[in-house]
């Protein structure tokens, strides 16, 4: 287990030499991760769906962190459409080991109504699940070959509202919290199954879970391109300062998730308060660890996806690393 009082999220270890890919790196919580990993000296993939947004997003980090130009890249990755998918870890698989993935990418506000990605899927299971499942499974050689560490973004939502996804892509009775709810369930019971199935199989990779607690734009440091939240926004987002807390402060959490070495494997984390916080080991809700329905939505993922994990293959490359 992970000493919690010998962290500190403002001074990192060096991360020197070690490359991590973010998704959803353009704003909120994914750029920041991205600025905390670069500051502590790691190289970082920055992916997003919005080619100008991206951009931006990288030119800000520069502005905040002149040194990082060489390490801070980009790559265009939409996890809605799963041929950006294979395309976007194609490219990354081809640069060699990797050192950990940040599965951060996703819809927070839903539609109103459902809608369908270009692949048939509901849009935010899509976007939130599917996505990152078959991406994981596409680096995980990638990740064994550096015994590196994925990350799933959780919430606190699976605590407050039990929502079984046996209708994962809600043919029927779509609202879109209960979408929101369902992608966060099955997105922390695929980060246990991930590391139950990864240590079965002799894979050196750990695959942990974690939440950023209640992290609002209104309370994050204003940032050109990145965070710019309007006056009403701060203000409202301001009255609920006593429970809520930055986007950047939010990161904290999913960035000790990805490279702190104490961290095992299968560990659930999130701030220390529970809707703020410095990182906090915590323990994740019922629904997320019954393994009956972790079963389920794996093998539902694999058939959305057409992806199956390469469990021995990812052996082997660990093994070849030894």
């Amino acid at each position: 287990m992970a000493r919690e009082q010998a962290w500190d999220p403002g001074q990192l270890p060096d991360l020197t030499g070690r490359t991590y890919l973010v998704t959803g790196s353009n704003r909120g919580l994914g750029y920041f991760a991205s600025e905390q990993l670069a500051r502590a000296g790691a190289g970082v993939l920055m992916t997003g769906r919005s080619p100008n947004r991206l951009m931006a997003a990288r030119a800000a980090l520069r502005r905040r962190l002149p040194d990082t130009a060489e390490r801070v890249q980009t790559l265009l990755l939409d996890t809605s459409n799963l041929g950006s998918v294979r395309a976007a870890a194609a490219t990354v698989a081809a640069r060699g080991p990797l050192d950990g993935l940040l599965l951060n990418a996703g819809v927070v506000h839903p539609p109103k109504t459902r809608q369908t990605t270009g692949d048939g899927h509901e849009l935010v299971f899509a976007t939130n699940v599917l996505g990152h499942f078959a991406l994981a499974g596409e680096l995980l050689t990638s990740l064994a070959a550096a015994s590196g560490r994925m990350v799933w973004l959780g919430s606190m939502s699976t605590s407050l509202w039990r929502y079984d996804p046996v209708d994962p892509q809600l043919m029927e009775d779509y609202t879109g919290w209960r979408a929101y709810v369902q992608s966060k369930v099955t997105t922390a019971a695929l980060g246990l199954e991930a590391d139950r199935r990864l240590r079965a199989a002799g894979v050196p990779v750990t695959s942990v879970v974690a939440h950023p607690g209640y992290s609002t734009s209104g309370r994050t440091p204003g940032i050109r391109g990145v965070n710019e939240p309007t006056r009403l926004g701060r203000f409202a987002d301001n009255l609920q300062f006593a429970i809520t807390q930055s986007k950047e402060r939010g990161a904290w959490t999913l960035v000790r998730a990805l490279v702190d070495p104490a961290i095992q494997g299968g560990e659930f984390w999130g701030p220390r308060f529970v809707t703020r916080g410095e990182p906090h080991r915590a323990t994740a809700s019922k629904i997320t660890r019954d393994t009956a329905i972790a079963g389920r939505m794996w093998t539902f993922c694999e058939e959305a996806t057409a992806v199956r994990w390469p469990f021995a293959k990812a052996a082997a490359a660990g093994v070849a690393r030894r």
